[in-house]
């Protein structure tokens, strides 16, 4: 028994076809059927039942299937353990973060780390949890859940939703505005994916009410650029452009805000370097926004 053959048999029994599972794995349909069938007779059982140009995992197969996995990830830790000894510890990480936290958090922080720590490099992670962005390949990733074990996490920080104003506009002397007051005006939101829209959203639907008028901007900076031409309120967690002056959202919870965890994988070789580095990156936001540290 070989672990690729653990892996095509994983591959298949998640893809269905021989033929999808082929191109998942870069093999050929035939090594695969093949490969599938030795795994087969070096195990003694019958994994898939075959027929009609598809592959049902058998009964037996779907018992096997869990601890397939398990002896995948027991590799993939393996490598990953004998990489880190091999380089003489973490040389180079990936961060995978929203777009927007990825510019006003992660790039600043990077910016002051030192030759001796591991380069950085960054991945945007919007729409997804931190598990997802764990999964698909992040060293550390920051996002608004706590995914589960073997994951770790830690809070990061809690930072402020803005909504953003012209310096002429009645409100900007303020320092904040309640909810059922910013929904009465045109808002410049952002899409879906973005936390800071989920924070809004959800503010909103909890409030009962919903927008007089909303606008859908790309990103941040554009939401910020339409309200600096007079289209409306910004609503977004980005720091402040265009001479914009942001106010704090109050709604019937206290303030409209976003709680940023950092993540990393608990089983990894690196899991103390990771949890150093999140400890660091939450004493930088602390010294950075200290204000919304709450």
């Amino acid at each position: 028994m070989q672990l690729r053959h653990l892996r095509y048999f994983v591959a298949t029994a998640e893809a269905g076809t021989v033929s999808a599972a082929a191109s998942r794995v870069h093999v050929t349909q035939p090594a695969l059927s093949r490969q599938l069938r030795q795994l087969e007779q070096d195990l003694g059982v019958t994994l898939f039942e075959r027929g009609a140009g598809r592959l049902t995992v058998s009964r037996t197969g779907a018992e096997l299937l869990p601890l397939a996995r398990d002896v995948l990830a027991a590799g993939d830790v393996l490598r990953s353990a004998a990489s880190f000894h091999a380089a003489g510890g973490v040389r180079r990480l990936t961060i995978a973060a929203p777009t927007v936290t990825l510019t006003d958090v992660v790039s600043p922080f990077v910016a002051t780390t030192s030759p001796e720590d591991p380069v950085v490099d960054v991945r945007a992670g919007d729409g997804q949890t931190t598990a997802a962005m764990l999964s698909t390949g992040a060293d550390l990733a920051i996002g608004t859940d706590r995914p589960q074990p073997p994951y770790r996490s830690r809070d990061l920080a809690v930072l402020p939703v803005w909504a953003y104003v012209l310096e002429e506009d009645p409100w900007s002397g303020r320092g904040s505005v309640s909810l059922g007051e910013l929904v009465s005006r045109q808002v410049i939101g952002l899409p879906t994916t973005f936390t800071a829209r989920e924070a809004l959203d959800a503010a909103v639907g909890v409030d009962g009410g919903g927008f007089s008028s909303f606008v859908e901007a790309a990103n941040g900076t554009i939401a910020q650029a339409l309200a600096a031409a007079g289209r409306g309120v910004a609503v977004v967690s980005d720091d402040p452009r265009f001479g914009l002056v942001p106010l704090r959202v109050t709604t019937g919870d206290g303030l409209l805000r976003i709680r940023l965890v950092a993540a990393w994988d608990g089983r990894s070789v690196a899991a103390a370097t990771m949890e150093s580095l999140a400890g660091r990156l939450g004493a930088w936001v602390a010294a950075r926004y200290p204000a919304v540290q709450t």
